[in-house]
């Protein structure tokens, strides 16, 4: 399959590689990598599920912390380390090709930010295209559910540890009962609408492992577009990447 590069934001200063029959780089990994709070005391970020390392990219912008990202897919997995390699970020991203499950029981330290752009729909639900095995497994939970992710994210973070993660609007309840069961408590909760007038299409939300509870704040909505379908000043400025 024909491997395409381009420029993955607007500032040109970062390349990235991708297969049209894969899971592409999308407007999620802006929203979400610039959501994260990553304290200049955090020394280690986990992006689970990396994909082709597009968090991680764009995370290199924002932190010299050291990123490590984990995926299952091998497919997906040599896309990433072409383009850790492309951007010269070898010293700072270490790529893991394992599952999720494996990672967490099999490392000997505690990480600040675990980052996650999970599978959005369960198995058996449809989404809205026709799927090959790779989007499959990028967008439903065929490897691993929304439960084991922040079981998963609870045992590796520090306590007070941020889990930072983008989904769907439907799924919030859930999300916030698996987290507490898990005890990360939820601080922050931000919702990004297509455009003004429009339902909410998705929810980015951070907790803190071990953290008191109460005291969510819900931040200012994102508003993705403008009436003409071009991105909103709020988005464009992430794109930007200055």
């Amino acid at each position: 399959m024909v491997e395409v590069e381009n420029y993955l934001l607007e500032n040109k200063k970062l390349k990235i590689i991708q297969r049209k029959d894969m899971f592409n780089f999308s407007l999620d990994s802006v929203l979400l990598s610039h959501f994260a709070f990553i304290s200049m005391k955090s020394k280690k970020i986990v992006d689970f599920g990396t994909n082709n390392a597009a968090i991680p990219l764009i995370l290199s912008t924002l932190t010299k912390s050291k990123i490590i990202a984990v995926e299952i897919q091998e497919e997906a997995y040599d896309l990433a380390v072409k383009n850790i390699q492309l951007n010269d970020l070898t010293d700072q991203v270490q790529l893991v090709h394992t599952d999720i499950k494996d990672f967490v029981k099999n490392i000997d330290y505690k990480v600040d930010n675990v980052l996650c752009n999970p599978p959005f729909f369960k198995v058996g639900e449809r989404s809205n295209i026709n799927e090959n095995e790779y989007l499959q497994i990028a967008r439903h939970e065929i490897k691993i559910t929304l439960e084991e992710i922040i079981q998963c994210a609870s045992m590796i973070l520090e306590n007070n540890g941020r889990f930072s993660m983008i989904h769907r609007p439907d799924r919030l309840i859930e999300i916030i009962e698996c987290m507490r069961k898990y005890k990360i408590q939820p601080k922050r909760l931000q919702l990004v609408y297509p455009k003004m007038g429009r339902d909410a299409n998705m929810v980015l939300i951070e907790g803190r492992y071990q953290g008191n509870e109460g005291g969510l704040k819900i931040e200012a909505p994102i508003y993705a577009h403008n009436e003409d379908g071009s991105y909103s000043d709020q988005v464009q400025a992430m794109f930007l990447g200055d």
